[in-house]
């Protein structure tokens, strides 16, 4: 199975000054291939992956009719036909179902996530890490290497969900005790995804299954710019093309609590004037800030950056203040 490793939420410091490693073994690894799999894949996919060139990633969404997200994912480009998608963990089976479903003729589907494991360093460190363990420089954002090591193929990718530097590495799971203790070797200290929750929320990346949903679209989350509408078609493309038209009925708003309060948690109730407006879909203490920070579906004329709302903890309204994206930004 694929290696695990506990979560230090109080390592979470580490990552914004030094070097942290992570547990993303809760992700997923399919591989689509075959003649007809770049067009497919278009089809299937919201970014545009003409503009990824072999060696190079692109994060992207796979959409229901509706325009909901199933799943924000990341397709690394191994050559022309040939293509890794990195999915979540708790979407690895429906996504999967959902791809065999809409499968062509000249496509092969592979989903190889119960032999393989990942691992992510982050942190202004990383790229020093990366060149004691493999003796090169580090991918650069966007793109990837693969590596043939005697114990098999490691994919060292440039990308990570922290808004720091760093890279990923995908690769067999009999790999994992050796490629974790030589990691700690070279100086990163060990994390876990309660760090890197935080990190991402101060960074407002979406959670799928909190911030993303099939009932929302991605354009109400904010994130257009992964959206080719321009492109001929996609599942779900009349839907999001008929709502860009219209307007967006939600937007994802980034919170942060403007006095002192327990930390804010997902589906607690935003307040406007006393009323109800939304509710929190993901919320933390941000350690960066010092302060509670959350991301809620809010109406667009209230979802502008300074406008006052409150956030409802344990029955007590607190003052809060949209703010804009990311919540995090380094001075």
């Amino acid at each position: 199975m694929p290696v695990q490793f506990s979560s230090i939420l109080d390592e979470h410091h580490a990552v914004r000054t030094d070097c942290g490693v992570f547990d993303i073994s809760h992700m997923g690894e399919i591989f689509v291939s075959g003649a007809q799999s770049f067009d497919w894949l278009q089809r299937m996919l919201t970014n545009d992956l003409s503009k990824c060139a072999p060696g190079h990633s692109q994060y992207t969404f796979l959409l229901n009719e509706r325009g909901g997200v199933i799943d924000d994912l990341i397709v690394y480009r191994r050559g022309a036909e040939d293509f890794l998608l990195l999915v979540n963990a708790s979407k690895i089976a429906e996504d999967h179902a959902w791809l065999r479903a809409h499968a062509v003729t000249g496509v092969v589907i592979d989903d190889r996530s119960d032999a393989m494991s990942a691992l992510a360093v982050q942190g202004p460190a990383s790229p020093g890490v990366f060149q004691k363990l493999f003796g090169q420089d580090a991918p650069k954002r966007g793109t990837f290497v693969t590596l043939q090591k005697s114990g098999g193929e490691i994919i060292a990718a440039g990308t990570g969900y922290t808004g720091e530097k760093g890279f990923e590495l995908f690769f067999p799971n009999d790999m994992a005790p050796d490629l974790w203790s030589r990691i700690v070797e070279a100086g990163a200290k060990p994390c876990g995804l309660g760090a890197r929750d935080t990190l991402r929320l101060e960074m407002c990346y979406p959670l799928n299954g909190s911030d993303l949903s099939p009932e929302r679209t991605p354009l109400e989350a904010g994130l257009g710019i992964f959206i080719a509408l321009d492109k001929p078609d996609f599942i779900g493309r009349d839907a999001l093309a008929a709502q860009k038209a219209s307007g967006v009925p939600s937007r994802l708003t980034a919170l942060r609590m403007t006095e002192k309060s327990p930390p804010p948690r997902a589906h607690y109730p935003v307040l406007h004037g006393g009323v109800r407006i939304g509710e929190t879909t993901s919320g933390a203490l941000s350690p960066s800030l010092g302060t509670g920070i959350a991301l809620a579906y809010l109406p667009p004329d209230l979802a502008k950056p300074g406008q006052a709302v409150e956030i409802e903890i344990r029955g007590r309204a607190f003052r809060t203040e949209v703010d804009r994206k990311p919540l995090y930004r380094p001075s």
